[in-house]
């Protein structure tokens, strides 16, 4: 799948002139909102700080497309990429691509934005209904030329994820953070967007909030006297870079300075689709999620420790700027934590001075690159371990400098530099990996949740993955998350609850509906949401207090399929089934092409009786995607529902083609043919797929298919397996023996 491309990158560079130069007009989409200036006034006074901000990243997050701004070829270049060809060029000192359109044919959009600037810049088109949609080529600034985004095949088009569909569309994804107090204004009824900002790029304000009341003061005359010259700003702390450089939800629009970042956003946790075992990075997760890991977070270092406000470089070079704390003499700032040693060193690094390999960051904080020539650094700040990464296949910095090099050589080599100890250090792989055995997982979480030196995250994220190997198993551990002091270990144990029966819910997690935090409060709405409204007694109150929270949530995101979708389930377990339907029939309209809005409303269908309309929707979803096997399953049963078993049967041959390593899929198809009178086809199938694998239920099906056609031999062979796979169970054992005074009597 494509990354997530909020790009905050920028640096100086040199545009491709053209002769054709046109006057460059105003941003159309601009919009002092209420409480906001214009960002030219904030120079007039800050002209220092105005100056440095102009040369960084952020200055150049997005901006008008004209001849300062375009660093990309568009004088009659052409790309082709999987005989897709696109072309770039000018037209009366313009910018257009041409390209494959939303219908599959070649069509003329104008390019009206830039999005960042460097190491790659991309181009917004703009469409119909408002719409600017990201290209999937993009302009590589090193290599001075054209590549493609993406990673397996061009999707479809009208899909999801071409480029002219929802994932690359500005409003709906890169619209948070490359503006200033950028506001999407969908309009569900006309689906149209009639977008804002109070600035094209990231701007002052960004940071700073609403700049009216700071400009009111400024001129009132009383400026010089006043003891506070941030009258009318709030304190900007790290809480206003984690709104951006995050993996996040939104949960509410109008986030500014001051404001809690979990009253706005909901974080994703370490998942295993995001983040390394370890908590390293892996999918595009920005910088939030593993700073917060860190113990630097938890000593109280925040980003502008390390980077300087305005023009977002780093306030010192090389290892100086680690060596503003890990000093051999510890700093007094820090009470609980000491960072002081002798690190900038070669009997610390091992590595000649000056070096790649002495340096801090190389080791510390390695890279990761994204959007193919993106490297972004690590910020958890983990000592490299190559042992785990021989064990459980994490990155470490050493293999990935030293490429010729194994992991045994690494461990090797790190013994002899500082003894073994370093193999005992604490870390969170060994829970965060999926271990054979359930219980041990179990307890290696429980230890990380209970844990208060870890990391708030850690444990949030600990809760929620507990949930979902022990499912009521961990009711307990979620009712004691539920009253942490860390907000993220509350919303762990929110999420958790959805992992666990229903009838459970209220009792792990009814607290929490009348939390402080919004984004737990939406969670804890969520989970509650198919509880029975007598249920809740003095609780009602929060939980209709948490579904407004959830019902803004919903609406600040109403041009997301997946939200509306969402939501729909909430709506059907709340009884509201009309509005459910609307639900997921309205995130359907919003993108017709994601299957999983139908599977959605053909679950709907068949839980509500309906079972025509389950199976006609499952056959729409199989349509637009023919090759997703767990589709092809869903309408296998809802063809079963409708007595229609021989279409059934072929659509579970099918679900088994394409996932043919899935027992269920093959157990299903089992008992489909044994409905309609070919158990001995059944049979021969079952145990074909028993001897090539240790699957219990397909064993066990087989087995009692050959004692149905008295096949006692057969019988005898699958029963002396299954005893092997489950050597404790006695049914089996008195069977065995039975079959074997059957087939051999004494």
């Amino acid at each position: 799948m494509l990354s997530l491309f909020f790009l905050l990158l920028a640096s100086a560079g040199q545009s491709h002139a053209s002769d054709n130069i046109a006057t460059p007009g105003p941003d159309p989409r601009i919009s002092i909102h209420e409480g906001f200036v214009d960002e030219k006034t904030c120079a007039s006074c800050h002209g220092d700080q105005a100056a440095a901000f102009a040369k960084s990243h952020h200055a150049k997050a997005m901006a008008l497309a004209n001849d300062s701004t375009v660093r990309g070829d568009f004088n009659n270049s052409r790309f082709e990429h999987d005989a897709i060809a696109t072309t770039f060029f000018r037209r009366d000192g313009r910018f257009f691509v041409k390209t494959e359109g939303p219908d599959g044919k070649q069509a003329e959009f104008e390019v009206k934005y830039t999005l960042a600037y460097e190491p790659l810049q991309q181009y917004l088109a703009d469409t119909e209904g408002g719409r600017l949609q990201a290209l999937d080529v993009a302009w590589d600034t090193t290599k001075q030329e054209w590549f493609w985004l993406g990673n397996t095949s061009p999707a479809k088009p009208g899909s999801t994820y071409h480029w002219a569909g929802p994932f690359y569309r500005w409003n709906r994804t890169c619209i948070d953070c490359h503006s200033t107090d950028p506001q999407a204004n969908f309009r569900p009824q006309t689906d149209e967007y009639q977008s804002t900002y109070v600035a094209t790029s990231i701007g002052c304000q960004s940071c700073h909030g609403p700049g009216a009341e700071h400009v009111a003061w400024a001129q009132s005359g009383d400026a010089s006297s006043a003891e506070k010259p941030d009258l009318g700003l709030p304190t900007v702390d790290a809480n206003v870079c984690f709104g951006c450089h995050a993996r996040r939800t939104r949960l509410l629009s109008g986030y500014d300075a001051g404001k809690p970042f979990l009253d706005y956003f909901s974080p994703a946790f370490l998942r295993e689709d995001l983040y390394f075992p370890d908590g390293q990075i892996l999918d595009e997760v920005f910088e939030y999620g593993s700073f917060q890991q860190s113990k630097m977070a938890r000593a109280g270092v925040t980003c502008l420790d390390c980077h300087r406000p305005h023009d977002a470089s780093l306030k010192a070079d090389g290892n100086a700027l680690c060596t503003q704390c890990h000093t051999e003499t510890k700093p007094e700032r820090f009470v609980k934590q000491d960072p002081s040693g002798l690190f900038d060193d070669p009997s610390h690094t091992h590595h000649p001075v000056g070096s790649a390999g002495a340096q801090c960051a190389n080791c510390h904080m390695p890279q990761r690159t994204y959007m193919k020539v993106d490297p972004r650094r690590d910020h958890s700040f983990l000592v490299p371990r190559p042992d785990l990464s021989a064990t459980l296949g994490t990155p470490n910095a050493c293999t990935t400098c030293h490429a010729r090099n194994d992991n045994a050589w690494a461990a090797e080599t790190m013994d002899k530099w500082y003894g073994t100890d370093w193999r005992k250090r604490p870390t969170i792989a060994h829970a965060f990996t999926d271990a054979a055995n359930a219980q041990t997982a179990m307890e290696a979480l429980r230890k990380l949740v209970n844990d208060q030196d870890q990391a708030g995250i850690v444990r949030g994220s600990a809760i929620a993955r507990m949930s979902r190997i022990g499912g009521a198993d961990a009711v307990a551990d979620i009712r004691a998350a539920s009253a942490d002091i860390n907000p993220l270990v509350r919303l762990g144990a929110a999420e958790a609850a959805g992992n666990i029966p229903p009838e459970r819910r209220l009792e792990a997690i009814g607290d929490l509906l009348g939390d402080e935090t919004r984004a737990v409060r939406v969670a804890a709405a969520t989970a509650l949401g198919g509880t029975p409204p007598d249920l809740f007694g003095s609780q009602r109150g929060s939980f209709e207090t948490a579904v407004n929270d959830l019902r803004a949530y919903v609406e600040t995101n109403a041009d997301v399929a997946e939200t509306q979708s969402n939501y729909g389930f909430f709506l059907f377990g709340q009884q509201r089934a009309a509005e459910a339907e609307a639900a997921f029939q309205h995130a359907i309209s919003l993108d017709p092409t994601l299957e999983g809005s139908r599977v959605n409303l053909a679950e709907f269908y068949r839980a509500t009786g309906q079972n025509d309309k389950s199976e006609r929707t499952y056959a729409e979803a199989t349509s637009l995607s023919p090759d997703r096997a767990d589709l092809r399953y869903g309408h296998a049963l809802s063809l079963v529902r409708k007595k229609a078993i021989d279409n059934a049967i072929g659509e579970l041959e099918e679900a088994i083609r394409l996932d043919p390593q899935n027992s269920r899929y093959k157990t299903t198809l089992g008992v489909a043919l044994d409905s309609v009178g070919r158990t001995e086809d059944a049979l021969n199938r079952l145990d074909a797929w028993a001897a090539a694998g240790s699957h219990p239920d397909i064993t066990g099906l087989a087995l009692q298919y050959s004692l149905k056609l008295q096949r006692l031999e057969d019988a005898l062979r699958l029963a002396e397996r299954m005893a092997q796979l489950r050597p404790q169970d006695p049914q089996i054992s008195d069977l065995l023996r039975q079959l074997r005074q059957a087939v051999n009597p004494q």
